[in-house]
């Protein structure tokens, strides 16, 4: 057809019809015409049930029972008090021994190793229990309630997607945009400098929009970002009912906090941890968050008598816990914010809280004395007192004593990590409603566990959560909702059986008792037993409807009690995909974008990358750089870590550095002896030495430019970068500069075509 016949027959469109001519000419002109297309509304986006809650989950890291003052500890929280006065304590609610697994079975309503979750991704093992992979038949709340109408949105700590999958090139169906929140602010892995963390911006690596030097904090930050997106929906969704979920990496280590904030607890612990726990036990009996008849367990044999210390450990430990205390606090006033501006906002009245004040237990975990830099070799006592002022500050990676750890678990036995006494397990619950809950200030004592929020948030906002997604069939939720609780504090416990595992402790709680056995772990600084063996484990059993502390062990007086909790175990264990259990030192290296490869190239204008998907580089390799050299050139060719462990290769006056930083504590520098020359280079860093077992990696470097060697010398001990605030970056310093000589971003002034690494 020509263009005029075009024109033409153009000429003769209308509304619902075509005008054809009947002339031999106009043939080619279609003489039937399609049916009109009916006309269809815009499909409308789900809407939430009428009179929907907006829903507020709040989680702690390490913080455990006794910490927070609301539950009669040490540390001011005034945010979590305000809740408890205006709703309900809940002095028997129960979490995992340790973080993800705590999370994913709040977020999905599941026991955690039904969804994949028996340990932390870095303990990956190839079991449905343990993969750390979450699956689709098994949908998290907030997918769920997105589906129902809800806006949905995280910030702060996400530990619940495999580290094979945290990189640029995904994949994402694991992350939280794949697990049903529209927003995610917030960091990937299990700890993060609170100053200098790794963020992610949704599937996005981003870097801190300020330094430390310009007052940013990780806490103070992710509450910015929830502030600004409540304004949002208020701004554009108001009457849309939302789910925030808000988890601090706080207190978790690294202890970081502003030092004004640090102040405010000087002298405070002077009395060590032997007294200051019997003050926190009766503090614990005034405030009715525990049985008046409750009983202080002892101090174990693995951690020494406040007396028994020397002045220098006192006041090295007294220290360390300020700066604790602190931090714990300044997270509550900053939650304190955010629940501000909900309850200044639509719904603010309607709104479930539920703060979890803890993900697991006290943490003992950084030994008997703690540490300032828990990533480093043992520091002497006097070289630690030499740092006390810089502790919480941006050098320093530091976690106290495991004394202050049992103090923060009074009365239960044990810590973080120990699934077998309440010390690992039972953590602080506050719930407020202002428009549902009609109690004010009172205690809940029902037994209930983490998975017992999934269905009480959903029961609260009235969706269902058995309806297949995308095809997919869902598990039934193993939550029972606190719903009835709200009104009757003599309401019936929600559960009657609830197993605990990892790391190869365990037990199980039936019907008022518990029965459990401890793996002795790393915990306390003690070793590692090979187990669990058959017939070597020693089983306690409690009667915790009488005995709320686990004071007194009743195995030997009850050993058809004992048999019989043991069995129900086992049959939980086997229902649960708790099975193989294995000894904690068992590890099982999981799979990486690294693995099996030997040859890598990066380019100078890619994001930072995580050093979870990067080689290890704590092994002989070589690095080489193709640059073009301009006049007066400098600044950063290629780095790997942070200011507390890594390397650079950078140039400085026009000459080649390479440094390397060993644990923010020790540093060599090869300086190449002569400038580099103008134009296209080839620069090679090349690290030798022999791998030994067991030992230090004691390195040679050895730089050449364009095949002539300019520098080399022995480095000393190397190591990878600490993973929780490393990067790797080329043409730039992000995040946190591995060396003084290059503050960020020190951007290189010349051009990077390429960097290859090599393993040798």
């Amino acid at each position: 057809m020509g263009q005029e016949r075009i024109r033409q027959f153009a000429a003769h469109l209308c509304v619902g019809c075509l005008l054809a001519t009947a002339t031999a000419a106009d043939a080619e002109i279609p003489a039937t015409l399609p049916t009109p297309a009916v006309r269809q509304e815009v499909p409308a986006p789900p809407r939430a049930p009428a009179g929907a809650p907006n829903i507020v989950l709040i989680l702690l890291d390490d913080a455990g029972f006794a910490a927070a003052s609301t539950f009669g500890g040490q540390a001011r929280t005034p945010t979590l008090s305000r809740l408890a006065d205006e709703g309900l304590r809940y002095t028997t609610f129960n979490v995992t021994a340790i973080c993800s697994p705590t999370r994913a079975a709040l977020l999905s309503g599941r026991n955690q190793h039904r969804v994949g979750f028996g340990s932390t991704p870095e303990a990956f093992r190839p079991y449905p229990g343990y993969n750390g992979v979450w699956p689709k038949e098994s949908a998290s709340i907030a997918e769920v309630l997105r589906r129902n109408g809800y806006s949905t949105a995280a910030y702060g700590k996400w530990h619940n997607t495999p580290y094979w999958e945290l990189s640029p090139v995904g994949p994402f169906d694991h992350w939280p945009t794949s697990l049903g929140f529209e927003r995610f602010y917030g960091f990937m892995i299990g700890e993060v400098s609170q100053w200098e963390p790794p963020l992610y911006r949704d599937t996005m690596a981003v870097v801190p929009p300020k330094t430390p030097d310009e007052g940013y904090h990780l806490t103070t930050d992710i509450a910015d970002e929830a502030i600004r997106w409540l304004n949002v929906q208020e701004s554009l969704a108001p009457e849309k009912p939302y789910f925030l979920y808000f988890a601090p990496a706080a207190p978790h280590k690294p202890h970081h906090v502003p030092r004004d904030w640090i102040a405010r607890y000087e002298g405070k612990f002077d009395k060590g941890w032997d007294l200051l726990r019997r003050e926190t036990f009766e503090r614990q009996k005034r405030l009715g968050v525990i049985p008046r008849d409750a009983v202080l367990t002892p101090r174990p044999d693995a951690i020494p008598p406040w007396e028994s210390l020397s002045a220098d450990q006192r006041r090295l430990a007294a220290r360390q816990m300020e700066v604790y205390a602190a931090f714990l606090e300044h997270t509550d006033v900053e939650i304190g914010r955010v629940l501000d501006r909900v309850r200044a906002g639509p719904g603010g009245e309607n709104t479930l809280v539920l703060y979890v004040a803890s993900d697991n237990g006290a943490s003992a975990m950084d030994g008997v004395m703690g540490s300032n830099d828990t990533h480093a070799p043992a520091i002497a006592i006097a070289a630690q007192l030499a740092e006390l002022d810089a502790l919480g500050g941006t050098e320093h990676l530091n976690a106290y004593a495991a004394g202050w750890a049992w103090m923060n678990s009074t009365p239960f036995q044990w810590t973080k990590g120990i699934a077998s006494h309440w010390g690992g397990t039972r953590v602080p619950l506050v719930v407020s409603w202002p428009q549902r809950i009609r109690a004010r200030g009172e205690v809940r004592t029902q037994f209930a566990y983490a998975t017992d929020l999934a269905a009480t948030i959903l029961d609260a906002a009235g969706v269902d959560a058995t309806r297949p997604i995308d095809g997919v069939a869902q598990t039934p939720l193993d939550g029972h909702s606190l719903e009835p609780t709200f009104d009757r504090a003599d309401a019936p416990s929600p559960r009657r059986v609830q197993y605990f595992e990892n790391w190869g402790s365990r037990a199980i709680y039936k019907d008022g008792w518990t029965a459990g056995v401890r793996i002795v772990g790393q915990n306390l600084g003690e070793n590692i037993r090979r187990g669990p063996e058959p017939g070597a484990d020693r089983w306690e059993l409690y009667n915790v409807a009488a005995d709320f502390s686990q004071s007194r062990d009743l195995a030997r007086t009850y050993p058809d009690k004992l048999r019989e909790l043991q069995q129900t175990f086992a049959e939980e264990a086997q229902r649960n995909n708790v099975n193989p259990i294995e000894a904690p030192n068992v590890r099982y290296p999981p799979p990486t974008l690294a693995t099996g490869r030997t040859r890598f190239v990066y380019f100078p204008d890619s994001p930072w990358f995580s050093y979870r998907a990067l080689p290890s580089l704590s092994r002989p390799h070589a690095i080489t750089v193709s640059a073009h050299i301009t006049p007066g050139a400098s600044g950063v060719l290629v780095t790997s870590g942070s200011r507390l462990g890594g390397f650079v290769l950078y140039v400085e006056d026009g000459r080649l550095v390479y440094e390397n930083n060993f644990a923010g504590r020790t540093r060599q520098r090869l300086i190449a002896a002569e400038p580099l020359p103008l134009g296209d280079i080839r620069i090679v860093f090349e690290m030798r030495g022999s791998l030994v077992p067991g030992a230090p990696f004691e390195a040679v470097g050895v730089l050449t430019v364009d095949g002539r060697k300019v520098a080399n010398g022995p480095l000393g001990p190397v190591a990878d970068p600490v993973y929780d605030v490393a990067s790797f970056s080329v043409g730039e310093a992000r995040i946190s500069p591995v060396s003084p000589a290059t503050p960020l971003p020190s951007r290189f002034s010349g051009r990077i075509q390429k960097v290859e690494v090599v393993l040798h």
